[in-house]
């Protein structure tokens, strides 16, 4: 369990130095052509990996691990699942439209767990979620920060910007 975690919380942090290096990178023509044409033509397939990753996690978690899900978590699961689904559908018949509905789940997936993030990390004891599990539950912080709910908001942040270039290219 212990490896899995900390392998996870690796791909969180590798993935989100990568934004903040691609995010900059754009910011120069020559660099933002290169980067824009590969991630448009592998957006659907990394956004793939992207959900299968977080869904995999996810499942982990609370069925190998035991770690009951709060009902934010749940909330976060219902968009994140399907896109797993979408994805393999596009990606099985060389379907590129499907980018408007993964766009939109991805979107609202990542304003539930932007706002469990806030609960977490900055609202802590003053706000609950729900009956059950308490949504700033951390069953483990690694690199002092990444927790499963940072986990979630950097899989839907990365969807949703691979599915922006996708859809601004096609």
């Amino acid at each position: 369990m212990f490896i899995i975690t900390k392998i996870l919380a690796g791909l969180v942090l590798l993935t989100q130095i990568c934004g903040v290096g691609l995010l900059l990178s754009l910011l120069h023509s020559r660099a933002r052509k290169i980067i824009v044409s590969f991630f448009e033509r592998w957006a659907i397939l990394l956004a793939f990996c992207v959900a299968l990753v977080a869904t995999s996690g996810s499942l982990f978690f609370s069925t190998i691990v035991g770690y009951a899900p709060c009902e934010l978590c749940w909330f976060q699961r219902i968009f994140m699942y399907p896109l797993v689904v979408l994805f393999g559908i596009a990606l099985y018949k060389k379907r590129e439209e499907i980018v408007d509905y993964t766009l939109l789940l991805a979107i609202i997936g990542l304003l539930i767990s932007a706002y469990h993030n806030y609960i977490v990390f900055v609202a802590s004891q003053a706000m609950s979620c729900g009956a059950g599990v308490s949504c700033i539950t951390k069953y483990f912080v690694e690199f002092g920060y990444i927790t499963i709910p940072m986990m979630a908001l950097t899989a839907f942040g990365a969807i949703i910007f691979l599915l922006i270039i996708k859809k601004i290219n096609v």
